[in-house]
């Protein structure tokens, strides 16, 4: 064979076998690329890898904040409530004072607001001893009652008043057959912050008191 043409024959034999080697290595990288396919398109292997952790790492915060927020909606669900008792342990409210002195409060000429000085329960400090008035604390629905003793010759006249209005009475005429005489009243009233509760001895009448025998009483029976 001529060396010119058996040259020539050796070197498209080297050279198809190298454009072969070249296109196996580029159908192998290709290949690979393939396998690292995202939503977002072509990425290098440990990209992929960072991204998704990164989406689980997303999606357990998510959930955290989640949770984060329902304990905090509890958490102000029970200080609301446990507000709410201390609210109802601060609002008890009940008082019992009795006239003291030992005889008679009158006859006066005039209207006369009788002071229970004789404190025997006070819860929440709303009567007050100086004055003979019971000032609301809260708005709510309270109990008042009072009780009399006095002596048969004279009239007695005994009323509870609510701001200058008066809301229920006892009284009892003069007997000169009767030793001595009791009566009593009570009455359920819806009171504002500041509404003031007292008991007047109305004028020319008496009421008499020993060892508690004429009392003043009252409670909160419902904050509204």
């Amino acid at each position: 064979m001529n060396p010119a043409v058996f040259l020539l024959v050796s070197l498209c034999c080297c050279c198809c076998c190298c454009l072969s080697a070249a296109q196996e290595e580029i159908k192998k990288t290709e290949s690979e690329d393939r396998k690292c396919q995202t939503s977002e398109g072509s990425c290098y292997p440990d990209l992929c890898k960072l991204l998704k952790d990164f989406g689980v790492m997303e999606e357990k915060l998510r959930t955290t904040v989640e949770k984060l927020g329902v304990m905090e909606t509890q958490l102000k669900v029970n200080e609301n409530q446990f507000e709410e008792v201390k609210n109802k342990e601060r609002m008890k409210v009940i008082f019992s004072a009795a006239l003291g002195g030992n005889g008679h409060i009158g006859p006066i000429h005039h209207d006369t607001t009788l002071i229970f000085k004789n404190v025997i329960t006070n819860i929440g400090s709303a009567y007050n001893p100086s004055t003979g008035v019971f000032a609301a604390p809260v708005a709510g629905v309270y109990y008042f009652n009072f009780f009399y003793h006095a002596g048969g010759n004279e009239v007695k006249y005994i009323s509870l008043f609510k701001n200058g209005q008066r809301m229920v009475t006892s009284s009892d005429h003069k007997s000169s057959g009767d030793g001595a005489d009791n009566g009593a009243n009570a009455v359920t009233l819806q009171l504002e912050v500041g509404d003031q509760i007292f008991i007047r001895l109305m004028a020319n009448t008496h009421v008499w008191d020993s060892e508690n025998h004429t009392i003043f009483n009252g409670f909160l029976l419902k904050q509204v």
